[in-house]
């Protein structure tokens, strides 16, 4: 495992905070993440977007968006030299503005509430954490989740708060108890995180990056924080369609999510492997084809072999 970091000299204090996006051919979504910053009442930020789409997306995404926000706030698009993935795109994003206050890792996909960014803000600087999610809700109105729990022997990640009302008042100390990941759709990321853990794994592509990342930075005594007024709105799998009913799911999301979980378990714990493996393949079978998501369960435990046998990167199959 090849942990990317930045130039030591990279990390000497400045600002303002890094909101770093990752495109995939959805300039018409990252536009209407852009219009929800707009509405912050904390005003210190920037953008940066990285396009994994290729030329003609980044030519696109260009001509859709403005310099600056009316705020001020300048916005810069970069193209990747290729795709990326997701934690590529956010590395290519960090490395871009490596003098910043803090990173603020956002999807395209998501709508942050105006008093949000500065929520996170807030709870960083109280400086008993080095990186702060908040509630990641569905434009329904429930939770998706306050954060995250890692089962490293299920090979499973299970979202705190899930189905909940928005409108209810989370207990921030019990979830930063309970919780062990933040979830990458919406994270602020301080300066010391990336110190300490370096940045995202970019073997992974998409899914379960986020995961890994968070548990590298427990281990090397990073802590995280959760800020409950914080509300993101997350129109989850807008790009890849993993919120798609499960019997017409398509493949790339179920493939990764199988395959990576079984990587973060090799990563963290790998003596919990000889257990995770079969379990996974178990959960799998519960999750898909006893619902009779036969296709879609062939999906997942071609992703489960590909974990089990520590391949990584961009799928054979999606080349």
């Amino acid at each position: 495992m090849t942990i990317a970091r930045l130039p030591e000299a990279a990390l000497a204090p400045s600002s303002p905070i890094a909101v770093c996006i990752v495109a995939f051919r959805d300039s018409a979504i990252v536009a209407q993440c852009l219009a929800s910053l707009e509405r912050s009442s904390f005003a210190d930020f920037e953008v940066v977007i990285c396009e994994n789409g290729g030329p003609e997306a980044f030519a696109r995404l260009e001509a859709a968006l403005p310099a600056r926000l009316p705020g001020g706030q300048g916005v810069t698009c970069l193209m990747a030299p290729g795709n990326l993935g997701y934690a590529g795109g956010v590395n290519f994003a960090i490395r871009a503005r490596p003098g910043a206050r803090a990173w603020f890792v956002l999807n395209p996909d998501a709508t942050v509430a105006p008093d949000a960014l500065g929520e996170l803000v807030a709870r960083l600087e109280r400086g008993d954490c080095d990186a702060v999610g908040g509630v990641l809700h569905y434009p329904s109105g429930k939770v998706q989740a306050y954060g995250g729990r890692w089962r490293g022997w299920l090979a499973r990640a299970e979202s705190i708060g899930q189905g909940r009302s928005v409108e209810e008042i989370a207990d921030e100390a019990g979830v930063e108890r309970e919780m062990n990941y933040l979830l990458g759709a919406a994270m602020l990321i301080d300066r010391s995180f990336v110190a300490r853990a370096g940045l995202m794994q970019e073997d992974y592509f998409l899914y379960a990056e986020e995961i890994e990342w968070c548990l590298r930075a427990l281990r090397s005594g990073a802590r995280l924080g959760f800020a409950p007024s914080a509300r993101i709105c997350h129109g989850q799998g807008a790009t890849t369609g993993s919120a798609d009913p499960i019997r017409s799911r398509p493949k790339l999301p179920i493939f990764l999510d199988e395959r990576n979980k079984l990587l973060v378990v090799r990563d963290t714990t790998p003596a919990r492997l000889p257990v995770a493996i079969p379990l996974a393949a178990a959960l799998a079978f519960l999750r898909f084809a006893r619902r009779g998501a036969r296709r879609q369960f062939a999906y997942a435990l071609q992703g489960w072999w590909d974990g089990a046998r520590n391949r990584r990167g961009v799928p054979a199959w999606l080349r």
